[in-house]
């Protein structure tokens, strides 16, 4: 269904254009508005998903009403509806964000091609919005504890820069939530953040995966393929667990990060790349460099902003933030009602020698609903959440 609004100054073509709309599409739901201080008024206070609004018009014209749509609903799409002798002005309603004009009289194909694709826009814009907020209530930052509040602090200053980070901890201590929250607050959040587990692949297959391969570059290299550095272009890259990388893709990698050019296995050919890379990792790399098997001139450009995710056993006093958080979400996916933990039950649980970080935490949540009475009490823990 599409929430259009008219705002026409002549009763005769604000009629003429709601009769096309709503004989093209019977869902379409098509409101008035005899000037641009109504027609704001309206915009304010509903949900529109389309605005067509005349240029010449008493009290308040149509480029002073583009300009505040600007301002107080930028999502919405605005058609501008031009005369004549508004053709100059119309073009220039398009780069003040207008997202198209029409002449008067209307042509009926074009008029209806134009709200249609103006409609997908404001669908698709509404769905990115979704989904993004989606993706930010996957990856919270649970916990007010000294280290915890630090980091947020670190993540406030540096994910507006284009500054390298490289985030060090244990397994399981949220490494990964903290290279979504700086990718997120960075300039570079409309574009993709791409993730690579340095440790899952294969070391003879990570160069193409980082860099792409051409076609016959080896065996089963039956088709160009894009590596992920091309994938995270205008965005993010983050190379997780990157101590596991070979050294041949470390040098690589150098190349990348001091030219932002790369080369898909294969070819000759530079491909130009414009990403922010946040690497991982779980190792001590300075010990690794002793060893030989990190790149010191390598980490020296990674870690330019260094950020330690402590180990749960020393956040202690963020467990019951963390233990209401992960109780709510996992009755969310299984469509249950959260379950309240006993302060005895959260002294318990804060008594545990976490091992597994926060990973092993929700684990044992998700358990003690499972397992648990209506609330989880001490006894529930020492039966159910014993290692």
């Amino acid at each position: 269904m599409g929430k259009i609004l008219i705002i026409e100054d002549e009763a005769a073509i604000r009629r003429v254009l709601k009769k096309i709309l709503t004989e093209e599409n019977k869902n379409y739901e098509v409101s008035e508005a005899e000037d641009g201080l109504i027609g704001i008024e309206l915009i304010k206070n509903n949900d529109y998903d389309l605005v067509l609004c005349d240029i010449k018009m008493p009290k308040m014209d149509g480029v002073e009403v583009l300009d505040a749509v600007m301002k107080i609903k930028p999502e919405i799409p605005m058609v501008m509806i031009s005369g004549h002798g508004d053709l100059e002005t119309a073009v220039e309603t398009m780069r003040k964000g207008a997202f198209d004009y029409i002449a008067k009289p209307p042509d009926l194909n074009r008029l209806l091609n134009t709200v249609r694709h103006a409609l997908d826009r404001k669908s698709l814009v509404t769905e990115n919005k979704r989904l993004k907020k989606k993706v930010s209530k996957n990856y919270q930052m649970i916990g007010e504890s000294p280290a915890i509040v630090q980091i947020k602090e670190i993540i406030e200053k540096v994910a507006p820069t284009e500054a390298r980070v490289l985030i060090t901890g244990q397994n399981g201590t949220g490494k990964e939530l903290v290279a979504h929250w700086l990718h997120q607050k960075s300039e570079r959040a409309k574009g993709p953040m791409i993730e690579v587990n340095c440790a899952a692949i294969p070391s003879e297959l990570i160069e193409s995966e980082l860099f792409g391969h051409v076609k016959g570059a080896f065996t089963s290299a039956n088709k160009d393929r894009a590596g992920k550095f091309e994938a995270a272009n205008g965005g993010t890259l983050f190379l997780d667990e990157i101590g596991d990388m070979s050294l041949s893709a470390q040098a690589k990698v150098l190349r990348a990060l001091q030219e932002n050019k790369v080369q898909r296995v294969g070819s000759d050919k530079d491909l130009k790349v414009d990403v922010r890379v946040v690497a991982a990792t779980n190792k001590n790399l300075k010990e690794e460099i002793k060893a030989k098997r990190f790149r010191e001139d390598l980490y020296h450009r990674l870690a330019v902003i260094l950020i330690a995710v402590p180990n749960l056993n020393d956040r202690r006093e963020d467990i019951p933030s963390l233990v209401n958080y992960f109780s709510e979400k996992i009755a969310k996916e299984q469509g249950t009602t959260p379950k309240t933990f006993s302060e005895d039950a959260l002294s318990q649980l804060k008594d545990y020698d976490w091992t597994g970080n926060i990973r092993e935490l929700r684990n044992v949540v998700e358990r003690l609903m499972i397992l648990g009475g209506k609330e989880i009490t001490q006894r529930d823990v020492e039966a159910f959440a014993s290692k």
